[in-house]
């Protein structure tokens, strides 16, 4: 049994749940999220907290629980506060802006400029062209816009340019030994 999945998911009063079947929709302040539950998977609603267990005991349900309950939390979360990731961008020329569209405008070293449109529901802040902000409600296309973000120029080891979490540790290398 799952120890993860044996705790509740505290919910606030500014939380609705509705349990739909199998279909689980959580509005809050922020917005609205779904979620369809495997079959292996009940969910208990008590005003104050979402208890999530398992119908079968097999290998599958076991694996599904911690999973479920998870997913159910970083969706009241999500709904309640939101989540943020920020990236920042290092090199001499590197810089990001938003245009009049929405998008994200990245000068990062190529002969041409990258353009990355947000899905739907993700706000991008720049701040001082170095500093990339993405906020949303879902948890998964937050992390996901990040790393496409990061994955067009990642951090190099010999001078660290390139975009890099906030709090990520890039390790370097030494560089060629003169004669």
């Amino acid at each position: 049994m799952s120890r993860i999945g044996k705790n509740p998911i505290p919910i606030s009063s500014d939380i609705d749940v509705i349990i739909d079947n199998k279909k689980i929709t959580i509005k809050g302040p922020k917005g609205e999220l779904q979620h369809l539950l495997a079959p292996q998977i009940d969910i208990k609603n008590n005003k104050t907290e979402l208890i999530v267990s398992i119908n079968t005991e097999n290998k599958i349900s076991k694996q599904l629980h911690g999973l479920s309950r998870t997913l159910l939390n970083n969706m009241v979360i999500g709904v309640s506060k939101g989540f943020c990731k920020t990236l920042e961008i290092q090199g001499v020329g590197y810089r990001a802006q938003i245009n009049q569209k929405n998008q994200l405008i990245l000068n990062i070293g190529y002969s041409h400029s990258v353009q990355v449109n947000p899905p739907s529901g993700i706000k991008i802040e720049v701040e001082n062209n170095t500093i990339i902000k993405i906020h949303g409600i879902n948890k998964e296309t937050v992390g996901q816009l990040a790393a496409k973000i990061r994955s067009l120029r990642p951090p190099e080891p010999y001078k660290g340019k390139g975009i890099r979490y906030t709090n990520e540790i890039i390790r370097r290398k030494v560089g060629k030994a003169g004669k």
